[in-house]
Formats: C-alpha cells, structure tokens, sequence
C-alpha cells in the first residue's frame, strides 16, 4: 500500500428495509455497500443445479439454479479430477490471489460436451451476480471465504495471498497451512493471516469446515435447482472482512444487531470485540459521519475539484468516460503548470469516485493535455500509486500521447449509481430529450403529411412546453398551415403528456 495507512472505521446503519455499510479512511468514505433485504447479493451462495443446456460452440452452459434467468457455466470452470485440477493450475507453485477473485482456471483440453450432460444434478457456485440482462456466473470449483483463510474443499493446494511480500511470513504462514489443512482440502491464506495466531487461524478453519459439512449433508437431500447455502449477510461479512489490524472501530446503530455481533465476534474473533460500539446519537448515524452528503456527491455527474477544476463521470452500457476539465481555476503559473495542479488534484478525486461508486469494466479517463513528458509520467505514476488502496484487482494502461489512461477494474456486483438509481423513463438512458422547438417542427411535419380536408378542425394536444411554443414563437408556422389546407387547429396543453409525446385528432 502507498504511504502510512489510515486509521478506518466502520460506520453500520441498519433499518428494516436495508443495511449500509461505509469504510471510512481519514474520516472520509472510500467504500460503501447496500444491502437491501429484497435484493440480496448471491456472490458466494451454493446452489444444487440442474444442467439446462449445453452450448458446445462457446464451450459453456446454462444450469438452471432456481432463479429467474439462468446461471452460465463456462467449461474452465468445471471440476474434473482433483488431479487434474492440481497437476494444471498449481504446477508452478502458483499463489491464488485474495477471495473475490475465482481463480482462474486454465483452458483444458476436454471438451464442455465430455465432462457435463443435460439433466445432469451439479454442485454450483456463485461467482458474479446477475448483471443487467446476463444471469449469473456459476463455477463448480467451490471456495468457502473466511476470517483469515479461504477453504477451497477437494483440492489439494496451499496458496499465500500476493498481498503478503514478506518472503519469511509467506513460508511461516506455508507451514502453518499444511499443519491444520484437512485432507482432501486445499487452503489460501489471506491477508489477514499474517496478523493472526494459530489458533485463530484454525478457529475459522473450523467454522468453515462446519459450513462445508452443512452443504454436503443439505446436498443429498434437496431437490435441484435449489439453494444450499448463502453467505452471511453484509453487516457480518463486514466484521469478518474489514476488522482487520487497520480499521480500529466499528460502529452500529441498530441494538439487535449490535448485540448479535458481540456474540459473533466473541464466538469466532475475540480480538476485535472491544472495537465493536453501539451509536446513540439523536441524529442518524450516517448524517453525523457525513455520509449521507458523500452518497448525494458520488451520484451527480460532475464533481467539483477544490481548485475550482471538475471532473464528468459517465457511465455507459459498455464503460466508463472520466473526463478532467480546469473549470474555473486559472494558476498564478504557466498554463502548463496549471494543468498539471488539476490533473494531480484529478487523480486523487477519480480514484476515490472509481472505488466509492465501485466503477467497474472499462475505464477510459481524459486527462487534460499535458506537453511535457516527465508531466505526464507523474500524473500516471500518482494514480497507479493512489489506486494501490484499492481492493478490487484493475489494470492500468499507459497514458497515451491524448492523455488518455485506460484502465479495467474487476466487476464483482452493481456500481452505486446502479444500485440507487434507476433509468430515467423520459430520456431511456440518453441524458437528453428533445426540444420544444424541435417537437414543434414535428407537429407541422405531420399535419402536412395528414393532408386534412378543407373545412376539416383538428385538436392538437401537446406537453404545456411544446403547446405554449406553439400558440407563442411558433404561430406563424400554425397560421401558415391553416391558411394552406383551409382547416382550423385547436391547441390544448395536457401536462400528463411527455415533452416527446403529441397528439392530432380531427374533431
């Protein structure tokens, strides 16, 4: 991680409908998750599922696990053989990376159509939720995540998470994997390990394989299609997640779940028991951390920079655009120097938007241009140095000679912008709608295409901003009209109508 590291805290809020949780560095939010109770993430859930369809064309399939759309299987990730499995995914004393990301399994040589059948009963688990209009993606390769280790049952590996470099650690904490690691059972160890005890350690191997020995039992005796097991809710996966050495309290507001916490920490992370604190403030817990103004700014489409400089976050179906533009900030320096204040103050203020609004996919930032080279370099250096924090794995590409950094960062679940808004039904996605005055010419387009009667009245109802033109700055055009086909049009306004909308009836 770049630099010292920040005292964090936990803030929790809990109500009947939703739970959020915001990580806070320096007492600003860097990381916010919602959980409303409606829409609960299935990341990590266990299915039993019934293979629906086997597409041999993209070497994947379909398995039904009892949700509205169905689960997509891909071939790398069914399980064959623990054999198979170790001899090619772990042949170079490989290290998986921290849970979140599914390992990635090789391309094998068997075909999709040889190792499943359709109607076939497996044993599924979630990797990537539902997202739009895709269903989930399921592997067969199961991972049970915990405090301070991943158990990955029926397979016969040991991996250190990458975020531990110490090379004497990683062998200690090696060592320690194969002394309490079950047979038949593979291990990661997470970062958190490397500030645990062995006995901590094998406390939450032994919760996990209590879990394990659940879904086996649950397994023989549920029809398909069916869940097995989901992972704990959001505020316990928070305790067992974020509690790590450098989040020194967490916060809740909710009494119930205060006290379920206590008894859950007691039971599986004693250590962290003292940093758990009941809010009791009179006013609500988000507003008295700054939280609630947080989540307004991280929802609007500009954001101001403290030099009077702003950046535009917009997000599209297939990536998203952050543009850096000086706004009203004009230096005391050179222009040059100017633009590079913005640009670094930018780096800082992006990063922070890309983690809080939890951005995902592609990501292409325009910085504005810079002429000189070692200018540029210390832009790109500062960002790849303040993304560091970030948890989710991304990939940052050069900065092109536009000042544009491409950059793709792991989806895991919605963006917050996703997960709070919803499309707006006039513009369908646009951002924009057309104008007045545009609709206006659309009316007159029609009319003339209505080739009317002589004699003839028509009624032409329209948004009050289009009818208000019309009877206005546009009554030439209607007069002309009239005067042309020898007819006579009536103009109501009817504020139920949508700006784009019209409607011409002969009376």
């Amino acid at each position: 991680m770049g630099g010292t590291a920040m005292t964090s805290e936990l803030v929790i809020n809990v109500t009947r409908e939703e739970s959020r949780v915001a990580l806070l560095e320096g007492g600003q939010v860097v990381e916010l998750y919602i959980e409303r109770k409606r829409d609960v993430s299935l990341v990590g859930s266990i299915y039993k599922g019934k293979v629906l369809k086997i597409l041999p064309g993209m070497q994947s399939s379909f398995i039904d696990i009892g949700l509205e759309k169905a689960a997509f299987l891909y071939v790398a990730d069914i399980m064959t053989s623990v054999e198979e499995y170790y001899n090619t995914l772990f042949d170079q004393d490989s290290e998986l990376v921290d849970h979140g990301d599914q390992p990635m399994h090789p391309e094998r040589t068997m075909a999709i159509e040889e190792l499943i059948q359709e109607g076939q009963e497996i044993l599924v688990q979630v990797a990537k939720d539902p997202l739009g209009t895709k269903g989930a993606r399921v592997t067969s390769y199961v991972t049970l995540p915990g405090r301070y280790v991943v158990l990955m049952p029926n397979m016969e590996h040991v991996g250190i998470s990458r975020r531990i470099e110490n090379e004497e650690l990683r062998s200690t904490l090696k060592d320690i994997a194969y002394e309490i690691k079950p047979k038949g059972c593979g291990l990661i160890m997470r970062t958190a390990s490397e500030d645990a005890t062995v006995d901590e350690i094998r406390r939450d191997l032994e919760f996990l394989l209590m879990v394990w020995d659940n879904v086996q039992r649950k397994k023989d005796k549920t029809p398909s299609a069916s869940l097995i097991y989901s992972d704990l809710d959001l505020v316990y996966r928070s305790v067992r997640d974020f509690m790590s050495q450098d989040v020194e309290r967490l916060v809740i507001d909710a009494v119930d779940e205060y006290e379920h916490l206590k008894e859950f920490a007691g039971l599986y992370f004693p250590r962290l028991l003292e940093r758990i604190e009941l809010y009791d403030g009179r006013e609500p817990i988000f507003d008295a951390f700054g939280i609630e103004l947080d989540i307004s700014r991280a929802l609007g489409r500009k954001v101001w920079l403290k030099s009077g400089g702003y950046i535009v976050i917009d997000q599209t179906e297939a990536m998203t655009v952050i543009d850096v533009n000086t706004g009203k900030f004009v230096g005391k320096e050179s222009l040059e120097d100017t633009i590079l204040k913005t640009n670094l103050e930018a780096v800082k203020e992006i990063a922070y938007q890309i983690r809080f609004r939890n951005l995902g996919g592609i990501i292409i930032i325009d910085f504005i241009d810079m002429e000189k080279i070692e200018n540029r370099d210390k832009v790109f250096n500062a960002f790849v140095d303040v993304m560091k924090r970030d948890k989710a794995k991304s990939t940052i590409y050069n900065l092109s000679e536009l000042g544009i950094v491409q950059m793709t960062r792991k989806r895991v679940r919605e963006s917050l912008g996703r997960v709070l808004c919803e499309q707006c039904p006039y513009c369908e996605g646009k951002g924009f709608i057309k104008s007045s005055q545009t609709i206006a010419y659309e009316i007159f387009r029609k009319l003339k295409k209505m080739n009317l009667p002589g004699g003839s009245v028509a009624m032409i109802k329209a948004n009050p901003s289009v009818a208000e033109l019309l009877t206005d700055d546009e009554r030439q055009g209607i007069e002309d009209i009239e005067h042309t086909y020898a007819i006579k049009l009536i103009i109501k306004d009817d504020y139920k109508l949508h700006q784009e909308n019209f409607e011409i009836t002969t009376l």
